[in-house]
């Protein structure tokens, strides 16, 4: 809900509600649940054993906010990324339709905007924009992959969100927990979804080329981060490996990659690449699997000793190099 935010691959935030509830391992940390049972207590945050929670609308001034934001994008000729939602979920079951069908008309009296809805359940995205009724073009589909196993159900369901024709699709690798492995499958095809080149057209959602075959989409955005600390939720090690398999994936597709930060944990050393050694802080030996290294019954191998330098040293380097990648926006 702010005019900026320190998220490095968005310019604003805009919470059209709060609340949610945990689905997967990424919600263990969430952001979002930690500031509510911590601090403002405006909501219940759900998940196992606690039942759904409940949810807020926010204030109808935060809801003008986007349209000031609009008119300044205007001017300025820019079309700046909003993330929606930090504290939320578009497509959260709990929500109520109308409160969705309020937002999607906000969004499209915003076109100088890039909404940007990430969800952990895109299984939705589909049945819940048609029951809004219609589809702004100025909407990418996102979803949070933090396993293979998301990777192979998330994945799934955003690709079939492609035939809405949103600006594009991307993936939020963060926080990042394991080796993703082969996602050529996801990054083999077509990122530009609302884009027609010469002799190409649209059939029932599906994009034909100009040679009559159909052009399947590809997720065009790849955003990977460790993860921090949130309250008693202490942040899980990222192998670079993992991320280094995503980074090159997307380059060598031609996709847009973007690192956003190392989280807690970094590798200790080479300082050549952006990784300083730091004296006196919690080690880990980790594997390719994820598993404690110095535990001689731990499964994989590549052993990399990691260091817990805490968020603000570890910083945004991926061997040495900031990776700022963003997606074509006409």
């Amino acid at each position: 809900m702010a005019d900026q935010t320190l998220i490095s691959w968005a310019d604003m935030t805009f919470n059209p509600w709060v609340g949610c509830t945990r689905v997967s391992p990424a919600c263990d940390g969430c952001y979002a649940a930690h500031l509510m049972e911590t601090r403002m207590g405006r909501v219940k945050w759900g998940g196992p054993g606690v039942g759904s929670g409940t949810r807020e609308r926010t204030s109808a001034a935060n809801w003008r906010k986007p349209i000031a934001w609009n008119k300044k994008a205007a001017a300025d000729g820019r079309r700046p990324f909003v993330f929606c939602s930090s504290l939320a979920d578009v497509f959260d079951n709990e929500v109520p339709a109308d409160w969705r069908f309020d937002l999607f008309t906000l969004i499209e009296a915003t076109p100088n905007l890039v909404w940007l809805l990430l969800t952990k359940r895109p299984q939705n995205i589909v049945k819940m924009v048609k029951a809004v009724g219609f589809m702004p073009r100025n909407i990418a589909f996102g979803t949070t992959i933090e396993d293979r196993e998301r990777a192979k159900k998330n994945l799934a369901s955003l690709v079939v969100a492609a035939g809405l024709r949103p600006l594009f699709l991307f993936a939020s690798c963060e926080p990042l927990l394991g080796d993703l492995g082969d996602l050529s499958p996801w990054m083999t095809g077509d990122p530009h979804t609302q884009r027609l080149l010469e002799g190409e057209r649209f059939e029932h959602g599906i994009k034909i080329g100009a040679d009559g075959w159909a052009k399947l989409p590809a997720v065009g955005w790849w955003i990977t981060g460790g993860e921090t600390d949130q309250g008693s939720h202490k942040a899980r090690p990222t192998h670079p490996d993992w991320f280094r398999n995503i980074r090159d994936q997307a380059l060598a597709h031609g996709l847009a990659y973007h690192h956003k930060q190392n989280g807690e944990w970094i590798p200790r050393g080479p300082e050549s690449m952006g990784y300083p050694i730091i004296e006196g802080v919690p080690r880990v030996r980790l594997t390719e699997l994820g598993e404690n290294g110095s535990d001689l019954a731990a499964v994989g191998s590549n052993h990399v000793w990691m260091q817990r330098a805490g968020k603000k040293l570890s910083g945004r380097l991926l061997d040495g190099i900031e990776h700022n990648g963003f997606p074509e926006v006409a």
